[in-house]
Parts: C-alpha cells; structure tokens; sequence
C-alpha cells in the first residue's frame, strides 16, 4: 500500500520551491517578436533573475539547434506537431509543470493534450490558427481561401509573402487540394507540389515579415497567423484576416524547459510564472493571440474581445482542425516537397 501522507507533500513541496525568490539568469529560445517585454521585466523584477531572448523563425531551425548541444538556453517554445519530436529525442526536461502552483489556472481541454499527456514537460504558451491576410484595398474579393497564395490573383500577384512553416504551409496545401492533414496519398502529394511550385513564383517572399510590412504596403497578402494578422490591423483597418474554407490549422505553442538547461530552477519559476492569468495576459496582449489560461481574459485588451481575428466566423468553425504531428515515414515526404520548394 502506498503512504499516502508522501504523496500529498510532493505537489506542496513543489509549490514551496517554485514559489522561492531566485537569483541569476535564464536563457529563453522563442519565434521573434512573440515574447512580452512586460512580462519578462515584471518576472525579472520579480525573482531578480536576468533573461536573455534568442530569436529563430521557424520550430525547424529551433529544432536544429538545440540538437547540435551547446546552445545555452533554458526554455525553447515549440509547437504542438512538433512536441512529441523534442519528447522522443529527450531535449526537454521533464520538469512535472503538472504539479506547479499555478497549473490549476491551465484550461482544462488544454492538460491532457495528445502531444504532451498530462502536461508532463510543457505549458500553454500561446495559441491560434493559421489563415491569410490580405490588404483589402489591394484586393476586395473573398478572403476566406488559400487561394490568396497558392493562387493569387491578378491583384496580388508579386505581392504575397509566405511564412516559412513547412507544417502549416503543407496542412493548408493539402487542405486547398482536396486532402486530409498528414495524407501519404501520393497522387494529392504531387498535385500539393505542382500547387506550390507554381505559386511560388507569384510570391514576393518566404519571410516571418512583420506588422509595418502589411500595414506599409509593401506586402499586400499571404499565409500568415491570426495574432500577427491583428497586430497589422491596428496599423492599417484595410489589413483583414481570412479563415479558408478549404481548411485550416488550429495550434498552440507551448513553453518547456530543454534537458541540458543550466538555470533549471528559474525556468521553473518562469513556467509557473505564466500559468498566472494575469502574467498570461501580458502575453497575449502583446502578441495578440489567445492563452490556454482560465481567468486571463479579465486582463486582456478591450479589442480583443470579439477581434475577427480571435472570435472564428461561426460558419468556418468547422473548418478548422487541430495541428498533430505527422508519422515520420509521411513527414519526410513533406520534407521533400518543401525543400524543393525553397530551392
């Protein structure tokens, strides 16, 4: 029989250390621009702990790097699809957030989450869907297709730039052809190839982009994320967001601390430091995309209640689809596709 009366110590005992002040340092790796500078300065404030940011662009370059070692970092952010990757190759901690102080605040459809049952090594960081976003004074038609960049129209033809993230680029590819997420159909899988390689040249660029791009006019559509989209919005009310009715992604980020971190027990502070709904707030106020924290929205941004960007249409719900990770054997497939089309 096992004694109970350790059993309910743990988790106290556990809150008890990640509720301690902290000193020294801790190296977060993020997607740019997705990180509060007002968040991290009231946790710096908070447990007199310095944090450095490191920038990548897309989870296979985060991926890389933590896998050549030596990179320093404390907390990498990687998606969903790609979380049982980091999992099954050891490069996260298993650092329990589930018997964190704060994880009580964590919605409960976000705890046991296929790629990370139990919420074992992660946290909710972020999360939303991926779509298109168009000028609507370059361009006036419907929106609510991926047509805007697998087959843009005359308007925005050398206008549209791409995000380059293989898995969401290809989920809305497969979608915009006819298929389902992780198909290893491969006569839609040429028919996905043919698609992208004709765009392509349509196409300004394969860049992350930013808000001042949209807003300036110097791009006028393409693949993009929903927060990034609303970010834009603020800087020019002609900058909308479309939900193709092909087919969408529906994801979420997730902030985990990496196996060989030298600052473990700050970045545990830091994980249940944004299980906090008003610390998660921050987050999402300057990011613009939702949270997985229950009590947040009370500190969130007037506009962002009932944002296009956030609220999905009621007839393109459906539509969208939660973004899993593929089988090896169909992710190398993909693979190839997408290196050819960067080529």
């Amino acid at each position: 029989m096992r004694d109970t009366r350790i059993l309910l110590t743990l988790p106290a005992l556990f809150m008890l250390a990640t509720s301690a002040s902290a000193e020294g340092k801790l190296n977060i790796f993020n997607f740019g621009n997705y990180t509060s500078p007002e968040l991290i300065k009231k946790f710096e404030a908070s447990y007199d702990v310095k944090v450095t940011i490191t920038d990548y662009d897309t989870n296979d370059t985060a991926l890389a790097k933590v896998r050549q070692g030596g990179h320093g970092f404390d907390i990498v952010v990687p998606s969903a699809q790609v979380m049982p990757i980091w999992i099954s190759e050891g490069l996260l901690l298993e650092s329990r957030p589930d018997l964190m102080e704060n994880f009580s605040n964590v919605d409960p459809k976000w705890v046991n989450v296929e790629f990370d049952p139990g919420r074992r090594y992660s946290v909710p960081w972020q999360w939303g869907t991926a779509g298109v976003a168009v000028n609507t004074s370059v361009y006036a038609g419907d929106i609510n297709t991926s047509a805007i960049f697998l087959d843009p129209p005359a308007e925005l033809i050398g206008k549209v730039n791409v995000v380059p993230e293989m898995s969401d680029v290809m989920y809305l590819a497969i979608a915009y052809a006819g298929g389902e997420a992780c198909t290893g159909d491969m006569t839609l899988l040429k028919k996905v190839r043919d698609i992208l390689n004709n765009a392509k040249p349509k196409w300004i660029s394969m860049d992350y982009g930013t808000s001042e791009q949209y807003s300036k006019g110097d791009v006028a559509a393409g693949f993009a994320y929903n927060g990034a989209t609303f970010r834009s919005r603020l800087l020019n009310p002609a900058i909308q967001y479309g939900y193709p009715k092909e087919g969408y992604p529906v994801w979420m980020d997730n902030a985990a601390i990496l196996k060989d971190a030298e600052n473990v027990e700050n970045a545990k502070l830091f994980l249940n430091f944004i299980m906090e709904p008003e610390n998660a707030a921050l987050l999402s106020s300057f990011a613009r995309y939702a949270n997985g924290i229950v009590g947040s929205e009370a500190f969130m941004p007037d506009d962002m209640r009932g944002a296009p960007e956030i609220v999905i249409p009621e007839e393109l719900k459906a539509q969208g689809k939660f973004s899993f990770a593929c089988p090896p054997e169909i992710q190398a497939i993909y693979t190839k596709i997408w290196t050819e089309l960067q080529k």
